[in-house]
């Protein structure tokens, strides 16, 4: 921001030089271009400010039009001087959320605090039409306001009971000070103090200073509940990625399943038609249906080699069949261990003897398969 201070100088009324007029106008005009949109017309005594800046005509005319405004504006801000030294005026362009801008007054320093707390540096905007409209505060930036504080946003926007219910019959920029006074004592936006640091007793304060402890007392309530909503919310983000897992795993458990019923399935009528080939057999071949004929019989080979094969095959079966009673027998302490070992040797030259015998007939047979 570009501050530009005019001085007054007294000028005769009698001056004749047209020169010396002239380079005042050029100096003037030169001067008056290299000013920025944002500007401040500064003098040592805030009063004779204020009136050169509400009633300046020229093309450094504030947006406040009303003359009866512009008398309330300079009666408001001379007693906000007057009560609070710490706070200086300025002239200055404000941009609204719109877009709009507009020449305003502000005032402008630190509001000193009591019980020794840290100055609050803000800029107190006079609106273009107050006093209808309530004045707009800004904590100067630069000042970090700490987290989740109930009366700022982080641009330094300030809200307080009393601006929400201005009047302009009963609200002024003094009393609007000590209001901001009073909530930054009680609430100081750099640090936290606590949710009830410093009230009063309430049946000692004001309806403007309980709004503000009740809407600081929910502020609070607020973000802690939604503090511990939020840690809710990820807990159950958190089981429910934990449930689609296990619903993923399910699903794959049950198709898996599903693919073994239909194997299954696919079994079961496998066994049902061997089970109706073994019963269809029975009915032919079964007890009191044999016709006559032995049940060793029943399965013959298809040639001599087979033949011998089946024969030798059952004799190698039946000798490890007898061996194994002979182990039980000598277990059991029926049998002598040297009767066991002198029957062992004999089945087993004679068990020799049928394996070589069936393993004869299987090479022949294959070589007789080779010729054809």
């Amino acid at each position: 921001m570009k501050t530009i201070l005019l001085h007054a100088n007294p000028i005769k009324k009698n001056v004749h030089n047209p020169n010396m007029l002239s380079s005042l106008i050029n100096s003037f005009k030169s001067l008056s271009k290299s000013i920025s949109s944002d500007m401040s017309i500064s003098s040592p005594n805030p009063t004779k400010f204020i009136e050169d800046a509400l009633f300046c005509a020229s093309q450094f005319a504030l947006s406040y039009t009303d003359p009866d405004q512009k008398w309330i504006i300079r009666q408001h801000l001379i007693s906000l001087f007057q009560d609070y030294p710490s706070l200086k005026p300025s002239v200055a362009v404000f941009t609204h959320n719109d877009g709009t801008e507009v020449k305003l007054l502000n005032a402008n320093g630190e509001l000193r605090l009591s019980h020794g707390d840290a100055p609050v540096p803000l800029t107190i905007w006079v609106h273009e039409f107050y006093p209808h409209m309530a004045p707009i505060v800004f904590i100067n930036s630069g000042h970090p306001i700490h987290e989740d504080y109930p009366f700022a946003d982080s641009s330094g926007a300030t809200a307080s009971s009393y601006l929400t219910n201005w009047h302009f019959t009963k609200s002024n920029l003094s009393g609007l000070a000590r209001n901001l006074v009073k909530l930054f004592s009680h609430n100081h936006p750099f640090h936290y103090s606590g949710r009830y640091s410093g009230w009063a007793h309430p049946s000692t304060v004001s309806k403007m200073e309980a709004m503000d402890r009740l809407s600081c007392s929910i502020y609070y309530d607020a973000a802690a509940i939604a503090a511990e909503t939020h840690g809710e919310i990820d807990k159950l983000y958190g089981v429910e990625f934990e449930l689609k897992k296990r619903a993923e795993a399910v699903e794959i458990v049950v198709s898996e399943i599903e693919l073994e019923k239909r194997r299954l399935k696919v079994r079961t009528l496998q066994l049902w038609e061997e089970c109706d080939k073994v019963s269809n057999w029975l009915k032919v071949y079964g007890e009191g249906n044999s016709g006559g004929f032995a049940i060793d019989d029943v399965f013959e080979g298809v040639d001599e080699e087979s033949k011998i094969q089946l024969e030798c095959t059952a004799a190698d079966m039946a000798v490890e069949d007898l061996i194994y009673k002979m182990d039980k027998a000598v277990e059991e302490g029926v049998l002598s261990f040297d009767v066991y070992l002198r029957q062992v040797r004999i089945f087993a030259r004679e068990q020799f003897f049928h394996r070589e015998k069936a393993k004869k007939s299987e090479i022949e047979k294959r070589y007789q398969g080779s010729r054809f």
